[in-house]
C-alpha cells in the first residue's frame, strides 16, 4: 500500500513538472492539434452537450475545444465542486457570459447557480483532466477523487455518457500503479492519438 502511494506521488510529481514545462507556443499548438483530433468524433456522434474543464496546472488548454464546441451548437458544462457533498462534482451551463468565481483551488468554476446545474447522466460527452495515463487505459488525477467518485456514479446510473481522458502525449507512462478506486477510462484523446481500451 505504501509502496503504491509512494509510486503515484513520485509518477503525479514528475508529469506534472514535465507538462508545466511545456512552452506556451507548443500548448497553443497542441490546444489546436486536440480539436483536430476529436472533430471527426463529435462530426459522427453529435453530442448535444458536452462537459469540459478550464486547464489548470500546466494541463492541455481545453479553450480551443470549447470555442469549437460553441461554434457547433454543442452546450459545454463546466464541473463545479459540490457545496454539500464533499469529495462530488456538480456540472453548470458554461457560456461566454456566466459569471466565474475561484474553487478553493483557485481554479476558475461558474459561480453556483441551481437553475444551471446539469445531471452528470444526461451529459452526451464527459472530457476528464487527468495527470497520467497508461496503455491499458488507467488513469491517474491530482489525488482529490472528484472524477473517480462522478464516474462511479455515472456507471451505477446506466448512463450512456462517453467519457474521455484529455492529455498531452508526454502524461503517457509505462505503468499505473492503481488502487480499487480507481475508475479506468475506455477513450484518451491527445493532440496526436485516440486511444481506445
Amino acid at each position: 500500500m505504501k509502496n503504491t502511494l509512494n509510486l503515484r506521488t513520485q509518477i503525479r510529481q514528475e508529469i506534472r513538472d514535465k507538462r508545466r514545462s511545456l512552452s506556451s507556443s507548443f500548448q497553443q499548438q497542441a490546444a489546436k492539434s486536440l480539436v483536430t483530433q476529436i472533430a471527426p468524433l463529435m462530426t459522427k456522434d453529435k453530442p448535444q452537450s458536452v462537459a469540459l474543464y478550464l486547464s489548470n496546472d500546466g494541463e492541455l488548454s481545453t479553450q480551443e475545444l470549447i470555442a469549437y464546441c460553441w461554434q457547433q451548437q454543442t452546450k459545454v458544462y463546466l464541473p463545479v465542486i459540490h457545496p454539500f457533498s464533499k469529495g462530488h462534482l456538480l456540472f453548470l451551463a458554461y457560456t461566454p457570459d456566466t459569471q466565474m468565481t475561484a474553487n478553493k483551488y483557485g481554479i476558475a468554476e461558474p459561480a453556483l447557480d441551481v437553475s444551471q446545474v446539469y445531471p452528470a447522466h444526461a451529459i452526451d460527452m464527459i472530457f476528464t483532466p487527468l495527470v497520467a495515463f497508461d496503455n491499458t487505459g488507467a488513469r491517474l488525477g491530482m489525488g482529490g477523487g472528484f472524477y473517480d467518485r462522478t464516474l462511479a456514479q455515472l456507471e451505477k446510473s446506466n448512463a450512456h455518457t462517453q467519457v474521455i481522458g484529455l492529455a498531452h502525449d508526454c502524461q503517457c507512462v509505462e505503468q499505473i500503479p492503481t488502487e480499487a478506486w480507481d475508475m479506468p477510462l475506455e477513450q484518451i484523446i491527445t493532440p496526436t492519438s485516440h486511444y481506445r481500451f
